[in-house]
């Protein structure tokens, strides 16, 4: 055979692994509203920019008439590419091959693309659209998929992991997607870890796939996911944006971008809080104000929503947010938004983002279901990623911080660079109605009417402590700021600390309270 023949021979090869399943297949993919494995690869990265890897890899199963079963490239598509310009490695699962089911070689490609995200400092992109192990491959299956967390797990805090759910994600496989940054799922798709069938037999509950591991489901209900997406387009693109904020490695700053507005004041912000401490707001009023082009990337924006967390820039700096949100039970925190808060603030952390914290906050929920739950210990998690982190930390006082819930919203002395509070800014132990019953309870039990006499004694409270000059005077705020000038604060405190450094204890790591 001639090398032109050979030649021939190997295009030919490729043509036909590349098609997967087959036409048929790939039509049925269309149908079903999804993207194939490779459309979605080339949708995701820069134009010519993929370089695969394990295009002819086969699986070596001999049980269950595998034996010489041909399953084009295994099932997954894997290889390094561009987006933006930087390099990452991806693994793209083909529902069409198998039902995308992980087989020892399957997972062997997955993990070998790990191994290069860590060796080269580049993120690790893991589209998933799987039926699970694959079955027939008994335990080297299950091992496979070992493989695959293990290395997750030692991925985690080197480069950024963000998982894509397109398609079914069940059994053991939703763990490689938990154990990343962040997952994006769309709308069609289903992640669980026993599916409707199992649970119907086990305990006899009725449940759709919808209810049970929808994006719904798994955003509002359970906090797994951190983005819906309402197909594979939208999913890939929100993937891009993601990556837009965040450095290739824990050795990289983030990259800044040109920013197209100055730090001018903005007048109308101070407008945008009531005083009276009893009025709601949405807080996103007060960050679109201040960050550059109203771009906020909102994370987790259907779970724990009396917190807000996402990505922005100021001046070009990536930044990560974190802040009350006081139109949902007026921004106190409770246990689900303490996880929230204090697994993004340790993301920041690990990979050199600075963090922002805008506080409007009465104290932590109460209730005996928190108490039950374990606020104490939840709560505690925020207290520790903002004391851990060593990472620029600029927090802002808007209107209430209260008790513990202020100290956990990084208040001075959990280490915040830079504390500013606007003039609405109350800062004390509690709430003025709740601080009078105890600093004034002889008092108003003493008074003849004691409703005028409790009322006359709140104002008393609130007029010594519903402002921030005495917090400001015990230097537990830097400045007291007009609202309008907020970007401009925070803006030059960015810059000065950019180069921050913070040498803490040689250790393992810390002891969060899990």
């Amino acid at each position: 055979m001639s090398i032109e023949e050979k030649i021939k021979e190997l295009n030919e090869k490729r043509q036909q692994v590349r098609q997967g399943g087959g036409a048929k297949r790939i039509e049925k993919q269309h149908e079903a509203g999804k993207l194939s494995a490779r459309e979605r690869v080339d949708l995701l990265v820069d134009p010519d920019s993929f370089q695969e890897t394990g295009l002819f890899a086969q699986h070596r199963a001999t049980f269950f008439d595998m034996a010489g079963k041909d399953l084009p490239a295994d099932g997954v598509v894997t290889g390094s590419a561009l987006i933006d310009g930087r390099e990452v490695h991806l693994a793209s699962q083909d529902f069409t091959v198998a039902g995308g089911a992980a087989g020892e070689v399957h997972c062997d490609k997955i993990v070998e693309m790990m191994e290069a995200s860590m060796n080269t400092g580049s993120p690790f992109v893991f589209i998933n659209d799987s039926g699970g192990a694959r079955i027939q491959e008994g335990i080297d299956s299950l091992a496979g998929y070992g493989r695959v967390f293990y290395h997750n797990t030692r991925l985690s805090g080197v480069v950024p992991q963000i998982s894509l759910v397109c398609g079914p994600c069940a059994g053991g496989a939703a763990y490689s997607p938990a154990l990343t940054d962040f997952i994006i799922q769309a709308k069609y798709a289903n992640m669980f870890i026993t599916g409707p069938s199992v649970i119907k037999q086990v305990t006899g509950e009725v449940v759709t796939a919808e209810e049970l591991g929808g994006p719904g489901a798994q955003m509002g209900q359970s906090g797994v996911v951190h983005f819906i997406a309402e197909n594979d387009e939208h999913a890939i693109e929100i993937c891009r944006k993601l990556l837009s904020f965040l450095p290739s490695n824990n050795m990289e700053d983030p990259p800044r971008v040109e920013s197209s507005r100055e730090v001018e004041l903005d007048d109308e912000l101070n407008q945008v809080v009531p005083t009276d401490g009893k009025m709601s707001y949405d807080m996103r009023q007060v960050l679109l104000r201040v960050v550059d082009d109203q771009d906020f990337l909102e994370v987790q924006s259907e779970y724990a929503k009396n917190i807000l967390i996402g990505f922005a820039r100021i001046l070009g700096r990536s930044v990560g947010i974190v802040a009350n949100q006081p139109a949902v039970l007026a921004g106190a925190l409770d246990i689900n938004a303490s996880d929230k808060a204090a697994r993004f603030i340790r993301f920041c952390n690990a990979f050199n983002i600075p963090l922002v914290t805008f506080v409007d906050v009465p104290g932590f929920l109460p209730g005996v279901a928190q108490e039950y739950g374990g606020i104490i210990r939840h709560g505690a998690k925020m207290l520790f990623a903002y004391s851990a982190a060593t990472v620029p930390k600029i927090t802002v006082v808007v209107r209430k911080a209260y008790g513990g819930a202020y100290l956990a919203m990084c208040g001075k002395d959990l280490g915040a660079d830079r504390a500013f509070a606007w003039p609405t800014a109350e800062i004390a132990v509690m709430g003025a109605e709740g601080a009078a019953d105890v600093v004034f309870r002889k008092e108003i039990d003493a008074a003849e009417d004691k409703a005028a006499k409790r009322q006359e004694l709140i104002k008393k409270y609130r007029e010594t402590f519903a402002n921030p000059y005495v917090a400001a005077g015990r230097r537990l705020v830097d400045d007291i700021i007009e609202p309008a000038e907020t970007r401009r604060f925070v803006a030059m405190s960015l810059e000065s600390l950019h180069t921050k450094r913070e040498l803490r204890p040689p250790k393992k790591h810390g002891l969060i309270p899990l």
